[in-house]
C-alpha cells in the first residue's frame, strides 16, 4: 500500500504547526508498519524538492505553483491520498489522480467566527492569514471535501461543525492521531506547570506568564516561540526576569526527547488559547500524566482531566488542581483515555482499517 499525505506543512524546515506535527506523526507510524508513505507539501525554509523524514518521502512544491503540485501528486502514484485538514491540495490531488481514493481528516474546522479570530489575532500578519484562508477555505476545497471517499475527524467536537460547514449528508468518523505512551514518568518534586505551544497572539501566552506572579511557589516552564519576532522579544523582555519562569524556547520533538522530559516532570499543562481544535499537546500531556488547565475544552479534555477555565479563571483552576493533589487524579484519568483511544498501535490500526475499507486492499504488516 502506498499512501500520500497532503498537508499545508510538515513539522520541519521552519514550519512547526499542529497540522504538520500530526502529519509527520502519522507518516512515521505508518512507515513503521511497512506502508510506503509520501507527503506532498508546499516548500518552506531550505527544504529541497525531495527530502526524507522518519521513513517519509517528502516532495515539496513552491507555494502558489499549483501545476507543480499536480505533477507531484501524479508522481506520488499513491493508492490513498489522505489530507490532514482540507486545503486546495485536496482538490489538486483529486484532479491529478481522480481514479485513486481520497480521504480527508478534519483537524481544526474553522467557521467564519474562527477566521475572524485569526484576522484579529494573526500569528504573523494579515497577509499570512489571508493567504491561509484563500488556500484552505475556498469553494474548490468545499467541493473536494464532499467528493472524498471518506471523511474523518481528529476530535469528536468537529463532527457537527464539519458537517454543517461542508454540507455533508453523513457524519465524519473519528480517526485518532497516534501517540507514543511512555511506560512511566517521573514528576518533579516541586509543583511544575508547562506551556507547550507557539507564542502567537491568539494563544495568549502572556496569561501564562502573569499567572506565574501569583504562584511564586510553582515552577513555570514555557516551551515555544512566536513567528512574530517583535512579539517574541517583547514577551521575553517583559517576563524573562521573573524568577519562577523558565523559557526553554522551541523544542523539536522529532530531534530530541526534551519535550518528553518536560511533560514527564510537569504536573499540569496550561493552555491559554482563545480557540483550538484538539491540540496535539493535550494528547501528549495526558499521555505523560499531566492534568489539563485550559480556557477551551475540546472533547472534554479540560473539564474531565483537569480544569476548564471557561471564564479565564486560571488562578482558581490552578489552586483547585494543586489542592490535595487533585491534578494527579485528573491526570491519571486523562492518561487512561489517551492510552485506550490514541496509543500509536490503536490509532494506526484505525487508519489502516479506513484505508482498507475505501480501497479493498489488505492490511500491511
Amino acid at each position: 500500500m502506498r499512501v500520500c499525505l497532503i498537508c499545508v506543512e510538515i513539522f520541519a524546515w521552519g514550519k512547526y504547526g499542529g497540522f504538520g506535527r500530526a502529519t509527520r506523526l502519522i507518516g512515521r507510524e505508518l512507515a513503521r508498519r511497512g506502508v510506503e508513505v509520501v507527503a506532498v507539501v508546499p516548500r518552506s525554509g531550505n527544504q529541497q524538492g525531495v527530502e526524507y523524514l522518519d521513513g517519509i518521502k517528502v516532495m515539496g512544491f513552491k507555494p502558489g505553483s499549483f501545476l507543480s503540485a499536480i505533477k507531484l501528486y501524479k508522481e506520488a502514484d499513491a493508492d490513498i491520498y489522505h489530507s490532514e485538514e482540507p486545503s486546495l491540495g485536496t482538490y489538486l490531488a483529486m484532479r491529478a489522480m481522480p481514479h485513486r481514493k481520497h480521504i480527508v481528516t478534519f483537524r481544526d474546522t474553522r467557521d467564519l467566527k474562527d477566521w475572524l479570530t485569526e484576522f484579529t489575532l494573526p500569528s504573523l500578519n494579515l497577509l499570512q492569514v489571508m493567504s491561509n484562508w484563500l488556500y484552505e477555505d475556498n469553494w474548490l476545497v468545499h467541493r473536494a471535501v464532499r467528493f472524498a471517499d471518506a471523511r474523518c475527524v481528529a476530535a469528536r467536537l468537529l463532527i457537527p461543525k464539519a458537517r454543517t460547514k461542508y454540507h455533508l449528508e453523513t457524519n465524519p468518523i473519528f480517526l485518532p492521531t497516534p501517540m507514543i505512551i511512555p511506560a512511566e514518568v517521573k514528576k518533579a518534586d516541586q509543583p511544575t506547570v508547562c506551556f507547550v505551544s507557539r507564542w502567537d497572539r491568539r494563544k495568549r501566552p502572556e496569561i501564562f506568564f502573569e499567572l506565574a506572579k501569583e504562584f511564586p511557589q510553582v515552577h513555570f516552564v514555557a516551551a515555544g516561540k512566536s513567528r512574530d519576532q517583535a512579539w517574541d522579544s517583547y514577551l521575553r523582555s517583559k517576563y524573562g526576569s521573573i524568577p519562577n519562569i523558565e523559557m526553554v524556547g522551541f523544542i523539536d520533538q522529532f530531534q530530541s526527547d526534551e519535550l518528553w522530559r518536560l511533560l514527564g516532570k510537569s504536573w499540569i499543562l496550561i493552555n491559554t488559547s482563545i480557540r483550538e481544535g484538539l491540540p496535539n499537546a493535550f494528547l501528549e500531556a495526558a499521555a505523560h500524566r499531566c492534568a489539563i488547565l485550559s480556557a477551551v475544552d475540546p472533547d472534554g479534555f479540560a473539564s474531565q482531566f483537569g480544569y476548564h477555565a471557561s471564564r479565564d479563571d486560571f488562578s482558581t483552576g490552578l489552586e483547585t488542581l494543586l489542592h490535595n493533589d487533585l491534578w494527579r487524579v485528573r491526570a491519571q484519568q486523562g492518561y487512561e483515555i489517551v492510552k485506550k483511544n490514541f496509543a500509536s498501535d490503536i490509532a494506526i490500526d484505525q487508519h489502516l482499517e479506513v484505508y482498507r475499507q475505501v480501497s479493498n486492499m489488505p492490511f500491511i504488516e
